[in-house]
């Protein structure tokens, strides 16, 4: 029973000690060898697009105005009138809206 603790302890000793396999990469080789397949990689084909806060500013006041007129043409046609440009102002804020929408969650 004695001769089998020291015959237990190195046994033990062998199998918790980390093994290193005959060519297996170190933690900085291969932290090495990711960085230089990131440097050749070629750039993603979509690129998020530069928010331009000038346009943002012009197609969101823009939008304002053509909410604005909105209501008086509503007003028209329930007295039986129906502005000719509503269709197409409504269409326009439908679209600045996507717009807006679209640039800002980039």
């Amino acid at each position: 029973m004695i001769r089998l603790i020291p015959l237990l302890g190195i046994v033990l000793c062998t199998v918790t000690a980390p093994a290193q396999r005959p060519g297996a990469p170190s933690l900085s080789e291969a932290r090495q060898a990711e960085a230089q397949s990131q440097k050749d990689m070629p750039p993603p084909l979509y690129q998020k697009a530069t928010v331009d806060p000038a346009k943002l500013k012009r197609e969101a006041t823009e939008l304002a105005s053509l909410a604005d007129s909105v209501p008086p043409a509503i007003d028209a046609a329930t007295r039986g009138v129906l502005p000719k440009d509503l269709t197409d102002k409504l269409k326009r804020i439908e679209k600045l809206a996507k717009q807006l929408r679209s640039q800002l969650s980039q």
